[in-house]
C-alpha cells in the first residue's frame, strides 16, 4: 500500500504547520511557543487526553481507538517528535526562513513535529485501531536530554506506553525511501573538559616555564591514539578535540590553557574502555610534564539501540509505504540522539525518513523537505493501525 490518501489530502495543512514552526524557533526547553501551537491543535483534533508541562515543555496527546485493547502484550504505542531549533544564523533566503536571529530549524524538528501532528489529526479522526496511540512531542533533543526529562516526570508509567518509536528525517536518503537497523543505529555522546595550569613567562625563556601550548599539543596527539592504538580495529568510535584556547599575546608563554571535545561510541565496553585511557593519558602527560591538569569527563546521551522485533516490524510498515525497495539497511552513525532514553525504557525501534538532496544537518543551508510529509505521516498511521489491528 503506498502512501495514506487522507495524508495527501492533508499535508498542505501539515505544510502550513511546518513552516510556522520553521519561522518560530526555539531552543532547549524555552519551546514555549511550539508547545502551545502543539497543545492547540491536539485538542482541535479532539484528543482524549492532551497533557503538558511534562520535561518542563513537553506536550503528549492520547488518542484512544473505536476498540479497547485486545489480549496483546501491545496496548499502548507511544510515537515521539521533537520540537527544538538550533543556535544557528539561517541561510536559506526562504519566505518562511528565521524570524529570529541565531535561531533555526537546522535539524528538522519542524517537520518532525508537524508529521506528527498530522498523524494525530488522521488518527484521532479514524480511530481505526485497538487501544492507545500517544503522541509524544519532546523540549531539548539538542544537548537538554529533553527525553530524559520526560521519562521522569513520569511518560512511561502515566501513559502506560508499551512500546515507543522515533523518525529522523535524513539527508542524503532519496524522498520516499527509510532507512534503519537492528541494534546500534546512533551513537553515545560524552564529552571532555580539560583545564592545564603551567607556569607562564616569558617567550624567549621557554626553559623557565612549563608550556600549556606544549602540553596541550601533547594531550591531542596522545588522546589521538587512544582510537587509533587501543580500540579493536573492527570497532567504532571517535575522540574528537574540537576547542584549543590559550593565551593573547605572541610573545607570552600563556599560563593556562584549555581543551574541549567530544567522545562518540556505540559499545558500552568500548564507552568504559575510552573513558579509562582518557583518564590515563591525561594524568601521564600531568606527570611527564609537570603542569597540573583537571579533566571533566561527562557522560552524555546513550547509544541508540533498536529493539530486533520492533525494528523488523518497523520495516514491514516502511515497505508497505515506500515498496520493497525503498526501505534500507543503514550503518551505524556517530552521531547522538536522545531517543536512546525513551529505547532503554521501553522496546521500540528509530527510524530515518528521506529528506532528499539536501543541505546536511546542523547547516546554515539546511531546510526539510515537504515533500517528505506524506511518508514521514503515513508511517506513523500504519505503525498505529498495524500495531493495534481493531
Amino acid at each position: 500500500m503506498p502512501i495514506v490518501n487522507r495524508v495527501a489530502d492533508l499535508q498542505p495543512d501539515i505544510q502550513a504547520w511546518r513552516r510556522d514552526i520553521h519561522e518560530n524557533p526555539e531552543l532547549l526547553y524555552d519551546v514555549h511557543r511550539t508547545a502551545a501551537f502543539v497543545a492547540d491543535r491536539l485538542r482541535e483534533f479532539g484528543c482524549d487526553e492532551v497533557a503538558t508541562g511534562l520535561g518542563v515543555t513537553g506536550v503528549v496527546g492520547v488518542i484512544k481507538g473505536r476498540k479497547p485493547a485486545g489480549k496483546g502484550d501491545v496496548k499502548v504505542i507511544g510515537l515521539r517528535a521533537d520540537m527544538d531549533a538550533l543556535p544557528i544564523e539561517e541561510e536559506t533566503d526562504l519566505p518562511y526562513a528565521s524570524k529570529t536571529p541565531g535561531k533555526m530549524h537546522a535539524c528538522g524538528h519542524d517537520g518532525h513535529t508537524a508529521m506528527l501532528l498530522g498523524a494525530a489529526r488522521y488518527l484521532a479522526e479514524t480511530r481505526n485501531f485497538a487501544g492507545d496511540a500517544v503522541v509524544i512531542f519532546q523540549p531539548a533533543e539538542e544537548g537538554g536530554a529533553g527525553a530524559a526529562a520526560m521519562i521522569k516526570d513520569g511518560l512511561m508509567d502515566r501513559f502506560a506506553i508499551d512500546q515507543v518509536y522515533g523518525m529522523h528525517n535524513g539527508p542524503g536518503i532519496p524522498i520516499g525511501s527509510f532507512a534503519i537497523r537492528q541494534g546500534p543505529i546512533m551513537a553515545a555522546t560524552d564529552s571532555i573538559d580539560i583545564r592545564i595550569e603551567g607556569l607562564g613567562g616569558h617567550a624567549a625563556r621557554p626553559h623557565k616555564c612549563i608550556d600549556s601550548v606544549l602540553v596541550g599539543a601533547q594531550l591531542i596527539n596522545a588522546l589521538q591514539s587512544i582510537v587509533a592504538r587501543t580500540i579493536d580495529p573492527l570497532e567504532s568510535a571517535v575522540i574528537s578535540m574540537c576547542e584549543f584556547h590559550a593565551g593573547n599575546a605572541r610573545n607570552v608563554i600563556p599560563q593556562t590553557a584549555e581543551l574541549r571535545g567530544t567522545v562518540r561510541t556505540l559499545t558500552a565496553d568500548v564507552r568504559e574502555l575510552i573513558e579509562k585511557r582518557v583518564r590515563e593519558v591525561v594524568a601521564g602527560v600531568a606527570q611527564m610534564t609537570g603542569a597540573r591538569i583537571d579533566l571533566v569527563y561527562e557522560r552524555g546521551y546513550p547509544v541508540v539501540i533498536n529493539h530486533a522485533s520492533q525494528t523488523d516490524f518497523a520495516i514491514q510498515v516502511a515497505k508497505e509505504i515506500a515498496g520493497d525497495g525503498n526501505v534500507h539497511e543503514m550503518p551505524p552513525l556517530m552521531g547522538a540522539e536522545d531517543f536512546a532514553y525513551m529505547l532503554e525504557a521501553r522496546p521500540g525501534a528509530f527510524i530515518f525518513c528521506g529528506n532528499g538532496d539536501s543541505a546536511g544537518l546542523h547547516h546554515p543551508a539546511y531546510n526539510f523537505n515537504d515533500d517528505a510529509i506524506v511518508y514521514g505521516t503515513s508511517y506513523w498511521i500504519k505503525l498505529v493501525e498495524n500495531t493495534l489491528a481493531a
